[in-house]
């Protein structure tokens, strides 16, 4: 095998590797360009669901481990811990918890002022489905599966990378398409150089 044969079978099956990828980005993308009219779409139901509310009281240190806080709360309510879990914090007198994975969500809201809690479940939306799968990755979870799936979609930007490399590598074997190639690739380039240096 040469290597442009080698370049040729490299780009076709990477092309079908990533196809479920590709497929993912580019509907999602559509999603969170256009979530308002998803947003109107999903209007009949809920947004979030109450599903606990009661009196709650734990410390939380200003030096305290979010991540593992938020964990001792979901493990105090009964609440699942298995998922992603993260918090935030939008003043001094609220954390909030979060739960998710691809299929659901919840929250915890803790009061600290007040010594209580409220738990809500989110409804599965699609489009929320598709955004999580989109937007998903890191390292910070403490598991094996999160640490796989974000080592996954580290060898899908090195595939797709080699895939854009193959693909102008064959484009410039071939001397009939070189012209409207460039004209390709140089649209490509100035429409995202003006839209990055305008916005």
């Amino acid at each position: 095998m040469t290597f442009n044969h080698f370049i040729r079978r490299l780009h076709v099956y990477l092309g079908m590797g990533l196809m479920p990828w590709v497929l993912v980005y580019g509907v999602s993308s559509v999603v969170f360009s256009h979530h308002r009219q998803f947003d109107e779409w999903f209007a009949s139901g809920p947004y979030w669901e109450e599903i606990l509310r009661q009196s709650y009281d734990r410390p939380v240190p200003d030096e305290a481990d979010l991540r593992q806080l938020a964990v001792a709360i979901l493990t105090d309510l009964n609440l699942p811990t298995d998922g992603a879990v993260g918090t935030h914090k939008p003043h001094p007198r609220r954390l909030n918890v979060y739960r998710y994975d691809f299929w659901s969500n919840l929250r915890v809201s803790y009061h600290l002022d007040e010594k209580r809690v409220v738990a809500e479940s989110h409804p599965f939306r699609w489009d929320h489905f598709l955004t999580g799968l989109h937007a998903r990755g890191g390292y910070q979870q403490e598991s094996f599966l999160h640490d796989a799936w974000a080592f996954v979609v580290d060898l899908v930007c090195v595939a797709f990378l080699l895939w854009i490399a193959s693909g102008i590598y064959m484009w410039w074997l071939l001397p009939q398409t070189r012209r409207w190639g460039s004209f390709a690739l140089g649209a490509g380039i100035l429409s995202f150089a003006a839209f990055a240096l305008t916005l």
